[in-house]
Order: structure tokens, then C-alpha cells, then sequence
């Protein structure tokens, strides 16, 4: 369980303080955006009112609350599932999701809508949307957990 925590509470964290630090303290929400190494990582000012993407983005209020529920619901849910993972990998995984689930959960609460801020592009492919420290540790929770071997699967 203290793996979970811990990581938990460092993905929140850093999510908050690095929307903070971007939106508010550079004023990306003003001038939005900022060229840091174009065009591979450039801070586009977004803000995500649905879901991945901005799917649903329309859906109106109870969304918003539903999504907040439904973060608190799974990051709970992966609390109690990480206490039967073997090992810590597992357990720093499951509570990197639950740790962006709810720094994005703490946006609606607070803003509405989810702050995204990162846009990378590459190789002449113009990339549209934004993402935040909590869309990557949700991702990145989701695939070592997918891909961490689980001994009691079959083999």
C-alpha cells in the first residue's frame, strides 16, 4: 500500500504543481502558448471540458460531476485492488492512474474543465491536442500494467 501512496500522491502533486507553475505562474492561460523546443515540445493553453481527447466535451454539467465520481470511484477501486499486487511495480503503477485520475478530478472540481498544456510534434506531423502530467502517468500506469509480467497468469 505505501507504494500506491506514494505514488499516488507524487503524480497529484506534480500534476497540480506543474499546471500551476505553466498556467498560472508563466501565464500560458493569457498568452496561449509558448515555444519551448519547436515543434517537438511547445505549451498550448487547452482546456479539456470531456473526455480523452475532448470527446463528449458538450455533455453539460452532470459530466463534469459524473467524471469526478467516476475518477474518485476508480483511483478507490485500484486502492484496494494494489494491496493483492505483487510487488511494488504494480502498485506504483496502479497509483500513478489513481494519482492523475484524481489531479485531473481536482481541475473539474476547480476549473470546470481539465488544464492541458503539452503538445509535441515530430517529422512534419502537426499534433492538434494538448495533454497534462496526468494524462502520462495515467498511460504509462495503464501499459506497465498491461505489459508487467503477473505470476499468477497462466503461461
Amino acid at each position: 500500500m505505501r507504494a500506491f501512496l506514494i505514488a499516488a500522491i507524487g503524480v497529484l502533486a506534480l500534476d497540480q504543481l506543474s499546471k500551476w507553475w505553466i498556467v498560472w505562474h508563466l501565464g500560458l492561460i493569457d498568452r496561449l502558448a509558448i515555444d519551448v523546443i519547436p515543434p517537438l515540445l511547445n505549451l498550448r493553453m487547452g482546456w479539456n471540458y470531456g473526455i480523452n481527447f475532448g470527446l463528449f466535451a458538450d455533455a453539460g454539467p452532470v459530466q463534469r460531476f459524473a467524471l469526478v465520481g467516476l475518477a474518485v470511484g476508480v483511483s478507490l477501486a485500484l486502492a484496494i485492488w494494489s494491496r493483492r499486487m505483487p510487488g511494488p511495480v504494480p502498485r506504483l503503477a496502479a497509483g500513478a492512474i489513481a494519482g492523475g485520475a484524481l489531479g485531473n478530478a481536482w481541475d473539474r472540481l476547480a476549473h470546470g474543465a481539465v488544464a492541458d498544456f503539452l503538445n509535441m510534434s515530430c517529422c512534419g506531423l502537426q499534433n492538434p491536442w494538448t495533454f497534462n502530467i496526468a494524462d502520462i502517468a495515467i498511460f504509462a500506469g495503464a501499459a506497465i500494467l498491461i505489459i508487467w509480467p503477473h505470476p499468477e497468469a497462466p503461461r
